[in-house]
């Protein structure tokens, strides 16, 4: 039921209910320790939805796949409702369609209006991914409490990549010289790099 609730806000989330140009997304990327095998060695561009339950796609995990639309390659974005088609996209202008935005001029949606306008235009300007990562209210909270993850500020060199391979461990280098050994203490500055509307969730 928790992702039913989900579906439906990312389904019908207004375009406009973040603020316009602020960044309202980050980057999670694992640490080595994290051992789950969904999410082990992955670079996670996250958001939150109205509900506080964050929501995102696995950047890093391409697979062989590919759209049966448009012909584009597949990329895992996560364990949740693999069957769902995401989009990662530029557009100038807010989408037809309910979106989140994550970065300046960039969306992540799943809305048919969104994706058909998508599959209209040529060239690129856009990932796709099949099924999403999400978490609860809190609960990935309780998994920076354990250390399960490294946060960086999002941005549009990362997300939109082309060759991902030694994405991961580049930013695990990038996050430890930014962390420094005094990562433990210094958390809840790490959060200082959140949009208000993310780091509400960690206050």
């Amino acid at each position: 039921m928790r992702w039913i609730a989900l579906l439906a806000a990312l389904l019908c989330m207004p375009a406009g209910a973040q603020q316009p140009d602020a960044p309202n997304a980050i980057l999670l990327v694992a640490r080595p320790e994290l051992a789950d095998p969904n999410f082990r060695q992955t670079v996670v561009l996250v958001t939150q939805a109205q509900d506080a339950s964050t929501v995102g796609v696995i950047l890093n995990r391409p697979t062989e796949r590919k759209h049966a639309k448009s012909g584009k390659a597949l990329g895992f974005g996560g364990p949740v409702m693999p069957e769902v088609t995401i989009a990662l996209f530029r557009s100038p202008q807010k989408p037809a369609g309910p979106a989140f935005h994550v970065l300046k001029g960039v969306y992540l949606s799943m809305h048919p209006a969104n994706l058909e306008a998508l599959f209209a235009r040529p060239g690129e300007g856009y990932r796709l991914y099949s099924g999403f990562s999400g978490w609860a209210p809190r609960q990935l909270e309780s998994e920076m409490v354990r250390d399960s993850w490294y946060i960086l500020p999002a941005s549009e060199d990362v997300v939109f990549r082309d060759d991902v391979r030694g994405l991961w461990r580049e930013l695990v280098e990038k996050a430890r010289k930014l962390n420094g050994p005094r990562a433990q203490a210094r958390r809840k500055e790490s959060f200082a790099i959140l949009s208000p509307c993310l780091s509400s969730a960690f206050s």
